[in-house]
């Protein structure tokens, strides 16, 4: 098997499961509904609209020649699309939107990733249907106006992508003003440093989906400002790619191993250093280094974006480089990456890459070689309060002191209180309630306190820490201290290779890094006594 088909391998092994969530019964009510919760569970009361975003995998996957594809050709498929496209229309607001967790709600991002497959698999298979192109520009309609709360970066560009393609389809002008607008918007977003804001900061992962859009929007527009852009981003996305093939983690803002490889195929046509990215993210994906994304909500994501990547894959590769040794600090996304040289000079298995988070408390992981030796997301701990028992953590983003001087690194603060907001019965009524009532008349207020609720800000925990980082005799030496008034109502601590705690959609998969044991604390925790300090001390 060429490196090229371990992309359509992987997807195509997820279609059985999104065609087990689709409901392909042609005389059934939600016929062509990919939401299985909603139409064969019955535990949910409206259908989401991101889960249409499923009949992209399959019209890609029916367009796959592989010898192994049980799905290219077969005459069924087309029809299952359709009607995917069709449920999409047919469970729509009356303005084009769509919900995606809670009626109302309205959801920017639902709306248009599902409006991109919907367009994409309409063009692929070359339908011909005016209720789904009404639908189309309903749904684009709305998108072109609708402003949503929060700096995802992401959408903005998925929305100009829709946009174009539409435009494109129907061969209209009406939405030239807002592409302009909106593609804008995302170049004025991109940090100095190269990398699009998605909420709290930098994620490499949403990063790489915000560069096969604009990939995508420039092969259709080729304005030398989006080629611009897009260079610094895929040279910033290079430095992020890890020694064994994996990617991103949780010392990124959205804490996501999200990698999108469509993009770096489309700019390596004209700029062959991303292709080096693929190359070796390739690598790990052939050593079984891709994360987990085959729950019912996001695995459609890569599944069409790594068909796609099959299909527009570039014959001729540029061979692979080795990263110089060195300091990459980058201080507006508060991330340093260090290539440390060990011991033995010329020997490429005693070269460290440390990737730190100095914004998430100091959350890194550490190579040697190709291979991982440590992730770390910092302490974390149960604490009784009154009857309840919360988790403070050192992972959330916040304001630390920072101290980076030469080989030392040190962060100072307090760890936060993770956010733990759980759905009750209660609760889910009273969200009912507020939807069907005065709160669908304001879906983004809504969504904006749910994000403060869930997502984004840090409240303070009672426990402050120093984190101390250097590069000694070869070998990465780690200091923690944490102090606390009272250790009593401490029950377990420890620091674990994937404490993250924020609610973000793609985040908290399971990755092969996270079989590594956590380093438990709670026994030397339980015999400090009032203002005594916990230390742990670690060599890699």
């Amino acid at each position: 098997m060429t490196n090229k088909n371990l992309f359509a391998k992987e997807a195509i092994a997820q279609i059985p499961k999104i065609l087990t969530l689709m409901d392909r019964n042609v005389h059934s009510p939600t016929y062509g509904c990919c939401d299985r919760s909603f139409w064969h569970y019955k535990i949910i009361d409206f259908p989401s609209g991101m889960a249409q975003e499923f009949v992209l995998p399959l019209a890609l996957a029916y367009d796959t020649d592989l010898p192994d594809n049980p799905f290219y050709r077969q005459k069924i498929v087309p029809q299952w699309v359709e009607a995917g496209i069709l449920y999409a229309a047919r469970s729509a607001h009356a303005d084009g939107s769509c919900d995606d967790y809670f009626p109302y709600e309205r959801a920017s991002g639902a709306a248009a990733f599902s409006l991109l497959a919907c367009i994409e698999s309409y063009t692929l298979l070359n339908l011909n249907n005016p209720v789904a192109l009404q639908f189309f520009t309903k749904r684009a309609d709305w998108l072109a106006k609708h402003h949503e709360s929060g700096r995802l970066t992401n959408h903005q560009a998925l929305i100009v992508l829709c946009l174009e393609l539409l435009s494109n389809l129907l061969q209209t002008s009406q939405w030239d003003r807002a592409k302009v607008q909106r593609l804008e918007r995302v170049l004025d977003w991109q940090s100095s440093e190269g990398w699009f804001p998605e909420y709290e900061g930098c994620d490499p992962g949403y990063h790489t989906l915000t560069i096969s859009c604009l990939a995508r929007i420039y092969q259709l527009n080729p304005d030398i400002r989006i080629k611009e852009v897009l260079i610094k981003a895929v040279e910033l996305a290079a430095q992020f790619v890890h020694p064994d093939g994996s990617y991103g983690g949780e010392y990124t803002s959205r804490n996501t191993y999200n990698f999108f490889p469509h993009g770096f195929e489309l700019v390596g046509q004209w700029f062959p250093d991303a292709l080096r990215i693929n190359n070796a993210f390739l690598i790990g994906l052939a050593n079984g280094l891709a994360p987990c994304y085959s729950d019912d909500r996001i695995i459609g994501h890569h599944t069409w974006n790594y068909l796609l990547a099959w299909r527009d894959f570039v014959p001729q590769r540029p061979l692979s480089q080795s990263r110089p040794t060195g300091r990459i600090w980058l201080p507006e996304a508060k991330i340093l990456i260090d290539r440390y040289q060990g011991t033995s000079q010329g020997d490429k298995d005693s070269i460290y890459e440390l990737f730190l988070a100095v914004n998430k408390g100091g959350t890194f992981k550490l190579f040697r070689g190709d291979r991982l030796i440590a992730s770390d997301t910092q302490l974390s701990l149960l604490v009784k309060e009154g009857k309840k028992i919360k988790n403070a953590v050192g992972h959330l983003v916040g304001n630390y002191s920072i101290d980076i001087e030469g080989n030392k690194i040190v962060i100072q603060g307090q760890l936060g209180w993770a956010k733990q907001k759980q759905m009750t019965p209660i609760n889910l009524m009273l969200l009912r309630i507020v939807m069907l009532t005065v709160g669908r008349f304001f879906p983004n207020l809504i969504r904006k306190l749910l994000q403060k609720i869930l997502i984004v800000g840090k409240k303070d925990a009672p426990f402050w820490f120093q984190r101390q980082l250097c590069w000694e005799n070869g070998k990465l030496h780690v200091i923690d201290e944490l102090k606390a008034k009272n250790w009593e109502n401490v029950l377990a601590a420890d620091i674990g290779c994937d404490r993250t705690s924020i609610y973000v959609v793609m985040s908290r998969t399971f990755q092969i890094s996270q079989l590594q044991p956590e380093w438990n604390l709670t026994e030397e925790a339980k015999k400090l006594a009032p203002g005594e300090s916990l230390r742990l001390e670690r060599y890699f």
